[in-house]
Protein backbone atom coordinates (compact mmCIF):
# COMPACT_ATOMS: atom_id res chain seq x y z
CA UNK A 1 0.00 0.00 0.00
CA UNK A 2 0.88 3.38 -0.68
CA UNK A 3 0.04 6.96 1.26
CA UNK A 4 0.44 10.14 -0.31
CA UNK A 5 2.03 13.23 1.89
CA UNK A 6 4.90 14.76 3.08
CA UNK A 7 8.42 13.30 1.99
CA UNK A 8 9.81 11.21 4.83
CA UNK A 9 13.55 11.48 6.78
CA UNK A 10 15.07 8.30 5.29
CA UNK A 11 16.51 6.44 8.94
CA UNK A 12 19.11 4.24 7.72
CA UNK A 13 21.93 3.99 5.16
CA UNK A 14 21.54 3.04 1.32
CA UNK A 15 22.65 -1.04 1.31
CA UNK A 16 24.62 -2.55 -1.33
CA UNK A 17 25.47 -6.40 -1.59
CA UNK A 18 26.78 -8.14 -4.10
CA UNK A 19 26.15 -11.77 -3.65
CA UNK A 20 29.68 -14.07 -5.01
CA UNK A 21 31.75 -10.59 -4.12
CA UNK A 22 32.24 -8.87 -1.24
CA UNK A 23 29.72 -8.58 1.17
CA UNK A 24 29.41 -5.22 3.31
CA UNK A 25 26.13 -4.56 5.52
CA UNK A 26 25.33 -1.13 5.47
CA UNK A 27 24.02 0.31 9.52
CA UNK A 28 20.81 1.58 10.68
CA UNK A 29 20.37 5.08 12.23
CA UNK A 30 18.48 4.93 15.41
CA UNK A 31 15.00 6.51 15.52
CA UNK A 32 14.39 8.93 18.02
CA UNK A 33 10.88 9.23 19.95
CA UNK A 34 8.85 10.19 22.61
CA UNK A 35 10.50 10.01 26.08
CA UNK A 36 9.21 6.81 28.04
CA UNK A 37 8.54 9.42 30.54
CA UNK A 38 6.29 11.35 29.33
CA UNK A 39 3.81 13.09 32.08
CA UNK A 40 1.10 12.05 29.40
CA UNK A 41 2.03 8.41 29.54
CA UNK A 42 -0.82 7.00 31.61
CA UNK A 43 -3.31 8.83 29.89
CA UNK A 44 -2.05 7.75 26.26
CA UNK A 45 -1.18 4.92 24.52
CA UNK A 46 1.69 4.57 22.58
CA UNK A 47 1.63 1.90 19.46
CA UNK A 48 4.73 1.14 17.36
CA UNK A 49 3.17 1.11 13.87
CA UNK A 50 6.33 0.23 11.49
CA UNK A 51 7.41 2.26 8.68
CA UNK A 52 6.30 5.56 7.55
CA UNK A 53 2.84 6.49 6.41
CA UNK A 54 2.68 7.47 2.57
CA UNK A 55 -0.40 9.35 3.13
CA UNK A 56 -3.62 9.67 5.83
CA UNK A 57 -5.75 10.33 3.52
CA UNK A 58 -8.05 7.65 3.12
CA UNK A 59 -8.71 7.65 -0.61
CA UNK A 60 -4.67 7.59 -1.03
CA UNK A 61 -3.61 5.25 1.29
CA UNK A 62 -2.11 2.27 1.25
CA UNK A 63 0.20 1.12 3.94
CA UNK A 64 -0.41 -1.19 7.08
CA UNK A 65 0.58 1.74 9.22
CA UNK A 66 -1.39 4.41 7.40
CA UNK A 67 -4.54 1.70 7.67
CA UNK A 68 -3.96 1.82 11.27
CA UNK A 69 -4.38 5.18 11.94
CA UNK A 70 -7.08 5.78 9.88
CA UNK A 71 -8.91 3.03 11.42
CA UNK A 72 -8.71 5.37 14.78
CA UNK A 73 -9.14 8.40 12.64
CA UNK A 74 -12.19 7.32 10.84
CA UNK A 75 -15.28 5.25 10.59
CA UNK A 76 -17.03 3.64 7.77
CA UNK A 77 -20.25 2.43 7.16
CA UNK A 78 -19.09 -0.73 9.24
CA UNK A 79 -16.27 -1.80 11.56
CA UNK A 80 -14.54 -5.23 12.79
CA UNK A 81 -15.39 -6.93 16.27
CA UNK A 82 -12.52 -8.50 18.11
CA UNK A 83 -13.28 -11.65 16.10
CA UNK A 84 -12.88 -9.06 12.62
CA UNK A 85 -16.26 -9.68 11.84
CA UNK A 86 -18.48 -6.99 10.25
CA UNK A 87 -20.89 -5.24 12.63
CA UNK A 88 -22.17 -1.66 12.66
CA UNK A 89 -20.22 1.51 12.50
CA UNK A 90 -21.80 4.55 11.63
CA UNK A 91 -24.39 2.54 10.05
CA UNK A 92 -26.80 1.18 13.05
CA UNK A 93 -28.19 -1.37 10.46
CA UNK A 94 -28.70 -2.17 6.92
CA UNK A 95 -30.95 -4.17 4.74
CA UNK A 96 -30.44 -6.34 1.96
CA UNK A 97 -32.81 -7.04 -1.00
CA UNK A 98 -33.71 -10.59 -1.94
CA UNK A 99 -31.72 -10.73 -4.81
CA UNK A 100 -28.39 -9.70 -3.28
CA UNK A 101 -27.89 -6.66 -5.13
CA UNK A 102 -29.47 -3.99 -3.25
CA UNK A 103 -27.88 -2.88 0.22
CA UNK A 104 -29.91 -0.16 2.19
CA UNK A 105 -27.68 1.40 5.19
CA UNK A 106 -29.33 3.05 8.01
CA UNK A 107 -26.76 6.05 9.59
CA UNK A 108 -26.91 6.63 13.26
CA UNK A 109 -28.43 10.23 13.40
CA UNK A 110 -25.84 10.48 16.04
CA UNK A 111 -22.70 10.09 13.97
CA UNK A 112 -21.30 13.44 14.45
CA UNK A 113 -17.84 14.86 12.35
CA UNK A 114 -15.10 16.03 15.03
CA UNK A 115 -16.12 19.59 14.30
CA UNK A 116 -20.11 18.28 15.72
CA UNK A 117 -21.63 18.51 12.59
CA UNK A 118 -23.79 15.42 11.49
CA UNK A 119 -22.46 12.12 9.15
CA UNK A 120 -24.53 12.10 6.37
CA UNK A 121 -25.35 9.99 3.41
CA UNK A 122 -23.87 12.70 1.14
CA UNK A 123 -20.98 12.75 2.89
CA UNK A 124 -20.38 8.92 1.86
CA UNK A 125 -21.82 9.29 -1.73
CA UNK A 126 -19.63 12.46 -2.42
CA UNK A 127 -17.13 10.51 -1.22
CA UNK A 128 -17.21 7.36 -2.49
CA UNK A 129 -17.23 9.15 -5.76
CA UNK A 130 -13.89 11.16 -5.17
CA UNK A 131 -12.74 7.61 -4.82
CA UNK A 132 -13.35 5.88 -8.30
CA UNK A 133 -12.99 9.16 -9.99
CA UNK A 134 -10.01 8.64 -12.41
CA UNK A 135 -8.88 12.43 -11.23
CA UNK A 136 -7.94 11.23 -7.73
CA UNK A 137 -5.60 8.42 -8.66
CA UNK A 138 -6.38 6.24 -5.85
CA UNK A 139 -4.71 2.77 -6.03
CA UNK A 140 -7.38 1.55 -3.93
CA UNK A 141 -10.48 2.74 -6.34
CA UNK A 142 -11.41 -1.12 -7.47
CA UNK A 143 -12.15 -2.00 -3.64
CA UNK A 144 -15.42 -0.22 -4.96
CA UNK A 145 -16.00 -2.74 -8.18
CA UNK A 146 -18.92 -4.67 -7.15
CA UNK A 147 -20.73 -1.34 -6.91
CA UNK A 148 -22.91 -0.70 -10.05
CA UNK A 149 -20.98 1.09 -12.57
CA UNK A 150 -17.70 1.64 -10.81
CA UNK A 151 -15.50 -0.37 -13.46
CA UNK A 152 -16.97 1.92 -16.17
CA UNK A 153 -16.17 4.96 -14.22
CA UNK A 154 -12.72 3.16 -13.74
CA UNK A 155 -11.96 3.19 -17.06
CA UNK A 156 -12.75 6.30 -18.24
CA UNK A 157 -16.85 5.13 -19.63
CA UNK A 158 -18.67 6.51 -17.00
CA UNK A 159 -19.34 9.42 -15.36
CA UNK A 160 -18.73 9.23 -11.51
CA UNK A 161 -22.40 10.59 -10.89
CA UNK A 162 -23.62 7.53 -12.57
CA UNK A 163 -21.45 5.28 -9.43
CA UNK A 164 -24.48 3.17 -7.74
CA UNK A 165 -24.94 5.16 -4.39
CA UNK A 166 -27.27 7.56 -3.51
CA UNK A 167 -28.50 9.24 -0.21
CA UNK A 168 -32.20 9.10 0.23
CA UNK A 169 -32.66 11.55 2.53
CA UNK A 170 -30.18 12.64 5.32
CA UNK A 171 -29.71 9.34 7.32
CA UNK A 172 -30.64 6.67 4.56
CA UNK A 173 -27.55 5.58 2.09
CA UNK A 174 -28.53 3.27 -1.02
CA UNK A 175 -26.11 1.03 -2.67
CA UNK A 176 -26.77 -0.98 -6.01
CA UNK A 177 -24.62 -3.56 -6.47
CA UNK A 178 -23.43 -5.23 -10.04
CA UNK A 179 -23.65 -8.46 -8.66
CA UNK A 180 -24.59 -10.26 -5.49
CA UNK A 181 -21.30 -9.87 -3.15
CA UNK A 182 -21.25 -11.42 0.23
CA UNK A 183 -18.66 -10.01 1.45
CA UNK A 184 -19.40 -6.31 0.76
CA UNK A 185 -20.19 -6.03 4.61
CA UNK A 186 -16.42 -6.73 5.26
CA UNK A 187 -15.13 -4.38 2.39
CA UNK A 188 -17.15 -1.39 3.41
CA UNK A 189 -14.78 -1.78 6.72
CA UNK A 190 -11.77 -1.00 4.78
CA UNK A 191 -10.33 2.28 5.13
CA UNK A 192 -10.49 3.57 1.35
CA UNK A 193 -14.48 3.68 1.92
CA UNK A 194 -14.17 5.77 4.81
CA UNK A 195 -15.99 9.39 4.13
CA UNK A 196 -14.20 12.23 4.35
CA UNK A 197 -16.13 15.57 5.60
CA UNK A 198 -17.62 16.55 2.81
CA UNK A 199 -16.04 14.72 0.41
CA UNK A 200 -12.86 16.16 0.40
CA UNK A 201 -9.53 15.26 1.08
CA UNK A 202 -8.54 16.09 4.57
CA UNK A 203 -6.57 19.20 6.24
CA UNK A 204 -3.55 18.80 7.36
CA UNK A 205 -3.11 17.52 10.54
CA UNK A 206 -4.23 19.49 13.19
CA UNK A 207 -6.95 21.03 10.81
CA UNK A 208 -7.88 17.56 10.11
CA UNK A 209 -12.21 16.88 10.47
CA UNK A 210 -12.79 13.47 10.72
CA UNK A 211 -15.54 11.20 12.04
CA UNK A 212 -13.70 8.33 13.98
CA UNK A 213 -13.43 8.10 17.94
CA UNK A 214 -10.09 9.83 17.36
CA UNK A 215 -8.61 12.87 15.43
CA UNK A 216 -5.42 13.72 13.98
CA UNK A 217 -3.60 16.35 16.12
CA UNK A 218 -0.07 16.16 14.86
CA UNK A 219 2.13 14.23 12.35
CA UNK A 220 5.98 14.69 12.47
CA UNK A 221 7.42 12.98 9.49
CA UNK A 222 9.75 9.86 10.33
CA UNK A 223 8.57 10.49 13.71
CA UNK A 224 5.21 9.54 15.27
CA UNK A 225 1.26 10.98 14.49
CA UNK A 226 -0.57 11.65 17.64
CA UNK A 227 -4.58 11.65 17.57
CA UNK A 228 -6.49 12.57 20.58
CA UNK A 229 -10.19 11.99 21.65
CA UNK A 230 -13.09 13.45 19.49
CA UNK A 231 -15.39 14.53 21.79
CA UNK A 232 -18.09 14.11 19.30
CA UNK A 233 -17.92 10.69 18.74
CA UNK A 234 -20.92 9.06 18.53
CA UNK A 235 -20.05 6.67 21.19
CA UNK A 236 -17.30 8.82 22.82
CA UNK A 237 -18.71 8.47 26.74
CA UNK A 238 -17.69 4.43 25.89
CA UNK A 239 -13.68 5.45 24.82
CA UNK A 240 -11.71 5.37 27.98
CA UNK A 241 -8.11 6.38 26.36
CA UNK A 242 -7.61 10.31 25.77
CA UNK A 243 -4.68 10.09 23.01
CA UNK A 244 -3.03 7.52 21.31
CA UNK A 245 0.80 8.20 19.44
CA UNK A 246 1.74 5.84 16.60
CA UNK A 247 5.68 5.81 16.34
CA UNK A 248 7.11 4.87 13.28
CA UNK A 249 10.20 2.49 13.64
CA UNK A 250 10.96 0.23 10.60
CA UNK A 251 13.40 -1.43 12.73
CA UNK A 252 11.77 -4.24 14.51
CA UNK A 253 14.93 -4.79 17.12
CA UNK A 254 14.98 -0.90 17.80
CA UNK A 255 11.23 -0.88 18.22
CA UNK A 256 11.68 -3.67 20.89
CA UNK A 257 14.53 -1.69 22.71
CA UNK A 258 11.97 1.09 23.05
CA UNK A 259 9.10 -1.49 24.28
CA UNK A 260 11.94 -2.62 27.07
CA UNK A 261 12.51 1.02 27.98
CA UNK A 262 8.31 1.24 28.68
CA UNK A 263 8.42 3.97 25.61
CA UNK A 264 5.92 2.27 23.89
CA UNK A 265 2.83 0.07 25.05
CA UNK A 266 2.11 -2.22 21.93
CA UNK A 267 4.94 -3.15 19.68
CA UNK A 268 4.28 -3.58 15.54
CA UNK A 269 5.78 -6.55 15.63
CA UNK A 270 7.97 -8.76 17.31
CA UNK A 271 12.32 -8.41 16.83
CA UNK A 272 14.25 -11.25 15.51
CA UNK A 273 15.33 -13.63 18.13
CA UNK A 274 14.42 -16.56 19.53
CA UNK A 275 10.28 -17.23 20.20
CA UNK A 276 10.68 -19.38 23.15
CA UNK A 277 13.34 -16.48 25.32
CA UNK A 278 10.83 -13.88 24.12
CA UNK A 279 8.15 -15.71 26.07
CA UNK A 280 10.46 -16.82 28.41
CA UNK A 281 11.52 -12.91 29.38
CA UNK A 282 7.34 -11.41 28.46
CA UNK A 283 5.21 -14.17 29.31
CA UNK A 284 1.38 -13.07 28.50
CA UNK A 285 3.02 -9.69 26.86
CA UNK A 286 3.95 -12.02 23.62
CA UNK A 287 0.51 -12.04 21.16
CA UNK A 288 0.36 -14.41 18.37
CA UNK A 289 -2.06 -15.59 15.94
CA UNK A 290 -3.10 -16.10 12.13
CA UNK A 291 -3.05 -13.33 10.03
CA UNK A 292 -4.26 -13.01 5.96
CA UNK A 293 -1.03 -11.63 4.60
CA UNK A 294 1.74 -13.08 2.42
CA UNK A 295 5.78 -11.99 2.61
CA UNK A 296 6.96 -11.70 -1.34
CA UNK A 297 9.42 -10.87 -3.63
CA UNK A 298 7.89 -9.47 -7.37
CA UNK A 299 9.20 -9.41 -10.42
CA UNK A 300 9.01 -6.46 -12.64
CA UNK A 301 7.00 -7.87 -16.22
CA UNK A 302 7.47 -4.89 -18.07
CA UNK A 303 11.15 -5.33 -18.45
CA UNK A 304 13.79 -7.64 -19.20
CA UNK A 305 14.84 -10.14 -17.99
CA UNK A 306 12.01 -11.05 -16.66
CA UNK A 307 9.51 -10.02 -19.13
CA UNK A 308 8.37 -12.83 -21.28
CA UNK A 309 10.46 -15.20 -18.77
CA UNK A 310 8.02 -17.30 -17.45
CA UNK A 311 10.65 -20.00 -17.08
CA UNK A 312 13.65 -18.14 -15.56
CA UNK A 313 10.70 -16.65 -12.91
CA UNK A 314 10.04 -20.40 -12.49
CA UNK A 315 13.33 -21.38 -11.99
CA UNK A 316 14.17 -18.36 -9.41
CA UNK A 317 11.05 -19.48 -7.22
CA UNK A 318 11.50 -23.02 -7.28
CA UNK A 319 15.00 -22.88 -5.80
CA UNK A 320 13.91 -21.22 -2.56
CA UNK A 321 14.14 -23.06 0.47
CA UNK A 322 10.94 -21.72 2.39
CA UNK A 323 11.17 -23.86 5.21
CA UNK A 324 15.05 -22.63 5.56
CA UNK A 325 13.06 -19.26 5.09
CA UNK A 326 11.07 -20.02 8.23
CA UNK A 327 12.59 -22.18 10.40
CA UNK A 328 16.05 -20.20 10.17
CA UNK A 329 15.89 -16.44 9.37
CA UNK A 330 12.37 -15.91 10.11
CA UNK A 331 11.42 -18.02 13.15
CA UNK A 332 8.44 -16.37 14.51
CA UNK A 333 5.97 -19.10 13.48
CA UNK A 334 5.57 -17.90 9.86
CA UNK A 335 4.23 -20.44 7.52
CA UNK A 336 5.99 -21.64 4.14
CA UNK A 337 3.52 -19.99 1.50
CA UNK A 338 3.43 -22.27 -1.74
CA UNK A 339 0.13 -20.34 -2.25
CA UNK A 340 -1.07 -16.95 -3.09
CA UNK A 341 -4.37 -17.42 -1.29
CA UNK A 342 -3.32 -17.83 2.62
CA UNK A 343 -4.97 -20.63 4.88
CA UNK A 344 -7.78 -19.38 6.76
CA UNK A 345 -9.74 -17.84 4.46
CA UNK A 346 -13.34 -17.83 4.70
CA UNK A 347 -14.72 -20.39 2.47
CA UNK A 348 -11.88 -20.91 0.51
CA UNK A 349 -9.07 -23.65 -0.12
CA UNK A 350 -5.44 -22.14 -1.20
CA UNK A 351 -4.28 -23.51 -4.19
CA UNK A 352 -0.73 -24.58 -4.48
CA UNK A 353 2.17 -24.67 -7.20
CA UNK A 354 1.77 -27.83 -8.60
CA UNK A 355 5.70 -28.88 -7.42
CA UNK A 356 4.97 -28.17 -3.42
CA UNK A 357 4.96 -31.37 -2.26
CA UNK A 358 8.51 -32.20 -4.42
CA UNK A 359 11.68 -32.52 -1.89
CA UNK A 360 13.54 -29.52 -1.99
CA UNK A 361 16.56 -31.30 -4.33
CA UNK A 362 14.15 -32.08 -6.76
CA UNK A 363 13.13 -28.87 -7.26
CA UNK A 364 16.52 -27.69 -7.31
CA UNK A 365 17.11 -29.87 -10.35
CA UNK A 366 13.94 -28.74 -12.30
CA UNK A 367 14.76 -25.32 -11.39
CA UNK A 368 18.27 -25.80 -13.23
CA UNK A 369 17.10 -27.21 -16.39
CA UNK A 370 14.39 -24.12 -16.60
CA UNK A 371 17.37 -21.55 -15.53
CA UNK A 372 19.17 -23.69 -18.94
CA UNK A 373 16.62 -23.38 -21.17
CA UNK A 374 16.19 -19.58 -20.08
CA UNK A 375 19.78 -19.09 -21.57
CA UNK A 376 21.43 -19.11 -18.57
CA UNK A 377 24.32 -21.19 -17.03
CA UNK A 378 27.55 -21.30 -15.19
CA UNK A 379 29.47 -18.84 -17.88
CA UNK A 380 26.63 -16.95 -18.23
CA UNK A 381 25.19 -16.43 -15.09
CA UNK A 382 21.63 -13.73 -14.71
CA UNK A 383 22.59 -10.77 -12.68
CA UNK A 384 20.13 -9.21 -11.14
CA UNK A 385 18.84 -6.40 -8.44
CA UNK A 386 16.42 -7.20 -5.45
CA UNK A 387 15.19 -3.98 -3.95
CA UNK A 388 13.33 -4.38 0.04
CA UNK A 389 13.12 -2.33 2.79
CA UNK A 390 16.14 -1.54 4.89
CA UNK A 391 15.97 -2.96 8.38
CA UNK A 392 17.42 -6.56 9.84
CA UNK A 393 14.74 -8.55 9.12
CA UNK A 394 14.19 -8.09 5.29
CA UNK A 395 18.26 -7.88 4.76
CA UNK A 396 18.13 -11.41 6.64
CA UNK A 397 15.53 -12.70 3.75
CA UNK A 398 16.98 -10.93 1.20
CA UNK A 399 20.71 -12.40 1.72
CA UNK A 400 19.37 -15.90 2.55
CA UNK A 401 17.55 -15.87 -0.80
CA UNK A 402 20.57 -14.54 -2.86
CA UNK A 403 22.39 -17.01 -1.23
CA UNK A 404 20.01 -19.69 -2.46
CA UNK A 405 20.04 -18.25 -5.94
CA UNK A 406 23.78 -18.35 -5.72
CA UNK A 407 23.91 -21.95 -4.53
CA UNK A 408 21.56 -23.29 -6.76
CA UNK A 409 21.84 -21.75 -10.28
CA UNK A 410 24.54 -19.40 -10.02
CA UNK A 411 22.54 -16.07 -10.15
CA UNK A 412 24.76 -12.97 -9.24
CA UNK A 413 22.47 -10.63 -7.07
CA UNK A 414 22.99 -7.30 -5.62
CA UNK A 415 21.06 -6.17 -2.89
CA UNK A 416 19.61 -2.59 -2.34
CA UNK A 417 18.02 -1.91 1.19
CA UNK A 418 16.08 1.58 0.77
CA UNK A 419 13.37 3.63 2.94
CA UNK A 420 10.37 2.19 2.96
CA UNK A 421 8.72 5.35 1.20
CA UNK A 422 11.58 5.78 -0.95
CA UNK A 423 11.36 2.23 -2.50
CA UNK A 424 7.40 2.30 -3.06
CA UNK A 425 8.31 5.35 -5.36
CA UNK A 426 10.95 3.03 -6.88
CA UNK A 427 8.40 0.45 -7.87
CA UNK A 428 6.41 3.12 -9.37
CA UNK A 429 8.37 4.11 -11.24
CA UNK A 430 8.94 0.76 -12.43
CA UNK A 431 13.12 1.10 -11.55
CA UNK A 432 13.27 -2.35 -10.06
CA UNK A 433 13.91 -6.12 -11.32
CA UNK A 434 13.14 -7.85 -8.11
CA UNK A 435 11.45 -6.35 -5.28
CA UNK A 436 10.19 -7.63 -1.77
CA UNK A 437 6.65 -6.14 -0.89
CA UNK A 438 3.36 -7.62 1.03
CA UNK A 439 0.12 -8.12 0.73
CA UNK A 440 -2.05 -8.14 3.68
CA UNK A 441 -6.07 -9.11 2.90
CA UNK A 442 -8.38 -6.27 3.10
CA UNK A 443 -11.30 -8.25 3.93
CA UNK A 444 -12.01 -11.85 4.17
CA UNK A 445 -12.18 -13.22 1.45
CA UNK A 446 -10.26 -14.88 -1.48
CA UNK A 447 -10.89 -11.65 -3.88
CA UNK A 448 -8.84 -9.58 -1.48
CA UNK A 449 -5.74 -11.64 -2.52
CA UNK A 450 -7.01 -12.40 -6.45
CA UNK A 451 -7.97 -9.12 -7.63
CA UNK A 452 -4.76 -7.13 -6.74
CA UNK A 453 -3.57 -8.98 -9.43
CA UNK A 454 -5.95 -7.63 -11.74
CA UNK A 455 -4.33 -5.86 -14.56
CA UNK A 456 -7.15 -2.85 -13.74
CA UNK A 457 -5.56 -2.68 -10.03
CA UNK A 458 -3.91 0.17 -8.94
CA UNK A 459 -1.07 -1.96 -6.52
CA UNK A 460 -0.92 -4.80 -8.73
CA UNK A 461 3.06 -3.88 -8.59
CA UNK A 462 4.62 -6.60 -11.12
CA UNK A 463 2.21 -5.15 -13.82
CA UNK A 464 0.68 -8.74 -13.87
CA UNK A 465 -1.37 -9.12 -16.87
CA UNK A 466 -3.06 -12.35 -18.33
CA UNK A 467 -6.44 -11.87 -20.04
CA UNK A 468 -7.84 -15.09 -19.54
CA UNK A 469 -7.08 -14.56 -15.61
CA UNK A 470 -9.09 -10.99 -15.49
CA UNK A 471 -11.78 -12.49 -17.21
CA UNK A 472 -11.87 -15.20 -14.31
CA UNK A 473 -11.83 -12.46 -11.86
CA UNK A 474 -14.85 -10.84 -13.88
CA UNK A 475 -16.46 -14.03 -14.15
CA UNK A 476 -16.63 -14.67 -10.56
CA UNK A 477 -17.37 -10.88 -9.58
CA UNK A 478 -20.59 -11.30 -11.18
CA UNK A 479 -21.42 -15.63 -10.25
CA UNK A 480 -24.30 -15.39 -7.47
CA UNK A 481 -23.62 -19.39 -6.92
CA UNK A 482 -21.05 -19.40 -3.98
CA UNK A 483 -19.77 -22.41 -5.01
CA UNK A 484 -19.28 -21.65 -8.42
CA UNK A 485 -17.36 -18.44 -7.51
CA UNK A 486 -15.05 -20.35 -4.85
CA UNK A 487 -14.10 -22.64 -8.29
CA UNK A 488 -13.92 -19.84 -10.47
CA UNK A 489 -11.25 -18.14 -8.01
CA UNK A 490 -9.34 -21.16 -7.96
CA UNK A 491 -9.14 -21.67 -10.78
CA UNK A 492 -7.70 -18.21 -11.24
CA UNK A 493 -5.20 -18.38 -8.58
CA UNK A 494 -3.86 -21.91 -10.20
CA UNK A 495 -3.38 -20.21 -13.52
CA UNK A 496 -1.56 -16.93 -11.47
CA UNK A 497 0.71 -19.17 -10.07
CA UNK A 498 2.00 -21.15 -13.21
CA UNK A 499 2.54 -17.71 -14.65
CA UNK A 500 4.53 -16.67 -11.71
CA UNK A 501 4.33 -13.22 -11.21
CA UNK A 502 5.61 -12.96 -7.99
CA UNK A 503 7.22 -15.10 -5.22
CA UNK A 504 4.89 -16.31 -2.23
CA UNK A 505 7.56 -16.69 0.62
CA UNK A 506 5.74 -17.12 3.89
CA UNK A 507 2.23 -15.71 5.40
CA UNK A 508 2.42 -13.64 8.16
CA UNK A 509 1.05 -13.98 11.57
CA UNK A 510 0.03 -11.35 13.95
CA UNK A 511 3.08 -11.01 16.35
CA UNK A 512 2.99 -8.00 19.27
CA UNK A 513 4.46 -7.14 22.75
CA UNK A 514 1.87 -5.90 24.60
CA UNK A 515 2.32 -3.91 27.94
CA UNK A 516 0.28 -5.44 31.62
CA UNK A 517 -1.04 -1.85 31.35
CA UNK A 518 -3.17 -2.39 28.08
CA UNK A 519 -6.50 -3.65 28.97
CA UNK A 520 -8.59 -5.42 26.31
CA UNK A 521 -5.90 -6.16 23.59
CA UNK A 522 -7.24 -9.05 20.97
CA UNK A 523 -5.85 -10.85 18.17
CA UNK A 524 -7.91 -11.42 14.89
CA UNK A 525 -6.96 -12.49 11.36
CA UNK A 526 -7.25 -9.24 10.07
CA UNK A 527 -4.72 -8.31 12.62
CA UNK A 528 -7.27 -5.21 13.44
CA UNK A 529 -7.12 -3.72 16.73
CA UNK A 530 -8.74 -0.28 17.25
CA UNK A 531 -7.74 2.35 19.70
CA UNK A 532 -11.49 2.77 21.35
CA UNK A 533 -11.80 -1.17 22.82
CA UNK A 534 -8.55 -0.39 24.73
CA UNK A 535 -8.03 0.65 28.07
CA UNK A 536 -5.20 1.72 30.14
CA UNK A 537 -4.84 0.29 33.99
CA UNK A 538 -2.10 3.10 35.22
Amino acid sequence: MTRAGSVAIPWSVRLLVTIGACITLAGCGAHTGPSGASAQASAELRRGNGAEPDSLDPALARTDSAANILRDAYEGLATLDAQAVPVPGVASSWDVSADGRTYTFHLRDTARWSNGEPVTAADFVASWRRLVSPATGSQYAAVLKPVLNAAEILQGHASVESLGVTAQGTHTLLVRLSAPTSYFPGLVTHWSTFPTYQGNAPMPAGKTISNGAYQLSSWIVGMQARLTKNPHYWNATQVSIEAVRFVHIADANDEYTRYRAGEIDATYTLPQMNLQKLQEAHGAAVHRGPQLGVYYYGFNLTKAPFKDAPQLRLALSMSVDRERLVNQVTGLGELAAYSWVPTGVANYTPQQFSWAAQPYTDRVRAAQQLYQQAGYSAEKPLTIEIRFPSGPTHERIALSIASMWKEALGVQTTLVGEEFKSLLQTINRGDVQVFRSSWIGDYNDASTFTDVLGSGFGINLPHYKNPEFDSLLAAAASESDMGRRRQTLQNAERLMLADMPLIPLYFYVNKHLVAPRVDGWYDNVMNVVYTKDLHLTR
